[in-house]
């Protein structure tokens, strides 16, 4: 078995393990087996559509991290208003480091496959749980290098070895901070819950996670006041909750002499909050392990429910019997399958989200009754842009191995499982989002958006199905491995992104035109009646050879 740089990096602190009460010979020799299976582990944000190639391609995928890292460096040259610059700084590296945490660690902080092998030998739950942590944080130690190396070596360039001294110890903190917390998080769930709920508890944290990140960013920026080319910082005590804040104050204390004593309450949380979250988690590594347990537990099943709403739904939208089939399979799946959740569900968020975000940024400039007068309503084609990532998960399922169910199944229009699963996806996870923002809006800016809210409806419509057929590729919904779900293509989403962005601009030019916008309104009826035609036409049956799902590969 190969030795591993960062283990003997590791072994500098033996004492200090121990000291802990951890045997510290077996957390190494866990440790090395991890890493070693780590040497085909990929990352979410860089699978390649499952490929198999010879190292450690997590190692190997990090370049991109350092990409990233080029949107930090423009922040080391606006002058030295400290305080504002590493707050955004912070902001973004807490962003990528949590959105990291929760794509591709979460499953393995949360891992109990082990469980087997380690419980019958004499291992403490405490060494099993600093071994998974220390695990985790050596990867993560790799993800923040790899972000902040270019911006440390600009800073020690830009404003000398005392600022990139903070900021190394800064960053160090930020990375215990993101570890920790995120570890106490899924602790508390785990203490009070179990089965089938607390893996359904722990899907809805990392949604929240995510979208918390998006919404917390927005809310950092409203902390700082611009006026012309100047920005102005003043203090409120709801700063205290908003921890880029606590990373920008040290900067400014130690760079500028600013001694206020929000300043010193900010720094000192920066630092405090780590160590005491470290400690209070080693305090409770047994019970999390001895909660870990739960993930194992199927005890409290669910009681199946009536879906008397997507009985409506398939009644109303479906033609055939055998399309309110699918429609409602399409619309379980949608409903119960937890990993397309995570990834469908945070873009879903956002799309209800930001809507109202560009109308509270604005209100900081006029009043709503000036807003209320203008387009800003058109903001609301933000509703649209989880169309294209939803629309191409629609092909993904955990449980694709049962997709053989449908060659077997004697369909008579193979079509109607394309069109039902379209369907059900426009009503259950499009339309919600659309009236909850469009009743909003029309309280905001009256009932005269209403043909436009009509104009924005259809061209969901229509873009869901421009979507399907750039993404075409004959698998039916819910039959392909999410391992296979990292790439879409990013020629094809740039395109699908313009696609919405066209759909805009004509909309905002027909507004300009007398009558425009029910003629529009017409010609988008029809546009959706034959699209939807062509699309899904009668008798229509995928390619067999080329049809054969992921499913077929795997039987």
């Amino acid at each position: 078995m190969r030795e591993f740089k960062s283990l003997k990096f590791i072994a500098l602190f033996k004492g200090l393990f121990r000291r802990f009460g951890v045997d510290f010979e077996v957390m190494m020799l866990i440790l090395r087996i991890k890493l070693t299976m780590d040497e085909r582990r990929v990352p979410t944000v860089f699978n390649e559509m499952g490929k198999k190639k010879e190292g450690n391609q997590f190692l190997k995928s990090l370049w991109i991290y350092g990409i990233y890292s080029l949107l930090l460096l423009p922040f080391l040259f606006i002058g030295e208003n400290y305080i504002f610059q590493m707050s955004i700084m912070f902001g973004m590296i807490l962003f990528i480091l949590m959105t990291s945490m929760i794509a591709d660690f979460t499953s393995v902080l949360l891992d109990v496959r082990d469980k087997n092998v380690l419980q019958t030998k004499p291992v403490d739950k405490k060494t099993i749980t600093v071994a998974k942590t220390i695990h985790i944080m050596i990867y993560m130690s790799f993800v923040t290098g790899a972000f902040v190396a270019l911006p440390l070596v600009v800073s020690l360039y830009r404003h000398g070895p005392l600022f990139s001294l903070v900021f190394l110890v800064e960053i160090i903190f930020a990375m215990l901070l993101v570890v920790v917390l995120t570890s106490l998080l899924y602790l508390f769930v785990l203490r009070y819950f179990d089965g089938e709920r607390l893996k359904d508890i722990i899907n809805y944290v990392q949604i929240l996670l995510s979208v918390g990140l998006v919404v917390g960013y927005q809310v950092l920026i409203r902390a700082f006041e611009f006026s012309d080319l100047n920005i102005n910082y003043s203090f409120s005590w709801w700063h205290f909750l908003i921890p880029p804040i606590w990373y920008g104050a040290p900067f400014e204390m130690v760079l500028n002499g600013n001694a206020a004593w929000h300043m010193i309450a900010f720094t000192v949380l920066a630092v405090l909050v780590p160590i005491v979250a470290i400690f209070v988690y080693s305090r409770l590594m047994p019970s999390f392990e001895r909660n870990l347990e739960k993930m194992l537990s199927d005890t409290k099943s669910r009681k199946p429910g009536r879906h008397l709403l997507d009985g409506f739904w398939a009644k109303l939208l479906c033609r055939s019997k055998e399309e309110r089939v699918f429609f409602r399979f399409s619309a379980m799946m949608m409903k119960k399958e937890r990993e397309f959740k995570l990834k469908a569900f945070p873009n879903l968020a956002l799309s209800m989200i930001f809507p109202f975000l560009f109308i509270f940024n604005e209100l900081r400039i006029r009043s709503l009754a000036d807003i209320s007068e203008g387009n800003m309503f058109l903001f609301i084609y933000f509703c649209n842009i989880m169309i294209p990532g939803t629309v191409f998960m629609l092909k993904f399922s955990g449980s694709y191995k049962g997709g053989w169910i449908f060659r077997a199944a004697p369909i008579n229009r193979e079509s109607a499982v394309f069109s039902a699963a379209i369907k059900a996806f426009l009503a259950k996870l499009y339309l919600p989002i659309f009236l909850v923002v469009g009743v909003a809006y029309v309280f905001i800016f009256s009932a005269r958006i209403l043909p436009d809210l009509g104009v924005v409806l259809l061209s969901a419509i229509l873009h869901s199905l421009i979507t399907y057929r750039i993404m075409k590729d004959e698998d039916f919904p819910f039959t392909r491995s999410f391992e296979f779900a990292q790439d879409p293509g990013s020629a094809r989403m740039i395109l699908l992104t313009f696609i919405l962005g066209a759909f805009l601009g004509v909309h905002f030019i027909a507004r300009s035109i007398d009558y425009g916008i029910y003629v529009y309104l017409v010609l988008l009826i029809v546009a959706v009646v034959v699209a939807w035609r062509k699309t899904f036409p009668e008798g229509w049956k995928p390619d067999d050879a080329k049809g054969s799902s992921e499913a077929e590969v795997e039987i």
